[in-house]
């Protein structure tokens, strides 16, 4: 059983990785020559480091990112609100990053090279065809062969396109620019800058190695004209000055949809990251949603390839995490139009009511435990007793394992049922009700802990 990752960002990378630790045969095809070295995507929230955590791939990354501690905002030259983000809540006990998503995937990669795979760069899917015994891919470097394909290849993806699977949304900003220049600058390194002025909006995050990111809307700008837009626009919101000796790392024009998928499975082709979503990127939540993409589908897949559950075990991939997508949509096109202050109206309100109240401790902690996504849930309804199938369960989700976890008496039986129904199965010691709980950190299963109770749950879940 062969599954074929299409896209080597971080999405298809943490897939394969997850897959490969459960024992899955896995290839990775890009159509790129190599590695991206820009750094594209910056932020990584507290559940990607998690997942990457889980992965084994995180490493020393957060002692070579840079811990964000707070959002400063000022409105016409003043300073008006600021969002401390860094302050570790009763959920959130970690900061966010600021890092390069190069370097994420080069951890990425550096694990997945560990049980022996790499990627195969040059190889562009120009077609597939499938049938109920697998998925045949059309390539640049010729015919590869898959029971299973995974596109993680972009919002521009390929495999979308072969499997004929729809990708509706609108544009949200038609021009905006980025670049990251190296300079010496008088600004807070543990703060993202925001300043706005009226209609105009600008933005300064720090990386590491004493590089700035700059963004701002700016419709009409040439990618040539970025750096000179950029250090015109910092002198006059953030009174800093870029020199001419200062270097230009480099320089982007994009613009700003909002698209989802119609599904997220096409028979034996699935979908995940920005080839299924994509939105804003105010809220740095890219990356993060990608990732919690990539491991609720591998835990899932990595069950249907070993032939220990049926596939539709793989229609609950779409049902949790496509929700969590128009989420995430909503709330990044929402913010997305207050920082712009698309009229006169929205930036008195944004300017007067919103900026100064997220300073609130109430409004602070609320922001940013929705940005860590740690408050995902997939339980299905809001009553009952916590942890509920489906709640994220904190104590067994921040691990170095990606496996899943039974917690019970450790002379009760239950753990044999666990690992005959499921492979490899953590066994911790927990009084009280039993539970199982996923790769993926997230409640699969609650009860009284008796094997026989133990083994029915395993055969629904696994349509066996």
């Amino acid at each position: 059983m062969v599954v074929v990752v299409v896209g080597a960002g971080p999405t298809g990378l943490a897939t394969a990785c997850a897959l490969r630790i459960h024992g899955v045969a896995v290839r990775v095809v890009d159509a790129a020559p190599g590695p991206a070295t820009t750094s594209r995507a910056l932020g990584l929230q507290p559940r990607g480091s998690e997942v990457l955590e889980r992965l084994g791939a995180l490493g020393d990354l957060p002692a070579r990112s840079v811990g964000i501690r707070r959002v400063v905002v000022h409105v016409g030259g003043r300073r008006s609100g600021e969002l401390r983000v860094g302050r570790p809540t009763p959920l959130v006990r970690r900061p966010g990053l600021l890092v390069s998503q190069a370097e994420v995937e080069a951890g990425l990669r550096a694990r997945l090279a560990e049980p022996g795979v790499g990627v195969e760069w040059d190889t562009a899917v120009t077609g597939l065809d499938q049938d109920d015994r697998g998925v045949a891919l059309s390539t640049t470097a010729g015919p590869v062969t898959a029971d299973w394909v995974v596109g993680c290849d972009g919002a521009h993806s390929a495999v979308r396109k072969a499997a004929g699977v729809g990708f509706p949304g609108v544009p949200l900003v038609e021009g905006f620019v980025l670049g990251d220049v190296r300079a010496d600058l008088p600004l807070p390194p543990d703060a993202v800058g925001v300043w706005v002025r009226g209609g105009e909006v600008f933005s300064a995050f720090p990386l590491p190695g004493g590089v700035w990111r700059f963004m701002a809307p700016a419709p009409g700008t040439s990618v040539q004209d970025v750096p000179e837009f950029l250090t015109g626009a910092a002198r006059r919101h953030a009174g800093v000055h870029i020199r001419a000796s200062d270097e230009w790392v480099w320089a982007s024009v994009f613009r700003i949809h909002r698209r989802l998928a119609e599904t997220y499975r096409r028979h034996r082709v699935l979908l995940a990251g920005d080839a299924a979503h994509i939105h804003s990127p105010f809220g740095g939540q890219g990356v993060n949603t990608g990732l919690g993409d990539a491991e609720n589908l591998a835990w899932r897949l990595a069950l249907v390839a070993s032939g220990r559950a049926g596939d539709r075990l793989l229609d609950g991939y779409q049902a949790e995490r496509r929700p969590v997508a128009e989420e995430v949509l909503g709330a990044t096109s929402g913010l997305t139009g207050l920082v712009l202050g698309e009229s006169a109206a929205s930036r008195l309100v944004r300017d007067h009511v919103l900026f100064p109240l997220m300073s609130l401790p109430p409004a602070e902690r609320l922001i940013w435990e929705r940005a860590s996504q740690l408050r995902t849930s997939y339980a299905r309804s809001p009553f009952g007793r916590r942890p509920r199938v489906g709640d994220r369960v904190p104590e067994f989700a921040a691990t170095d394992r990606f496996a899943w976890t039974l917690a019970s008496r450790l002379d009760d039986g239950c753990a044999a049922v666990a690992r005959d129904a499921l492979g490899d199965v953590r066994h911790v010691r927990r009084d009280g009700d039993a539970l199982l709980v996923r790769p993926d950190g997230h409640l699969a299963w609650r009860g009284q802990p008796e094997p026989d109770a133990l083994r029915r749950a395993p055969a629904v879940m696994l349509d066996r």
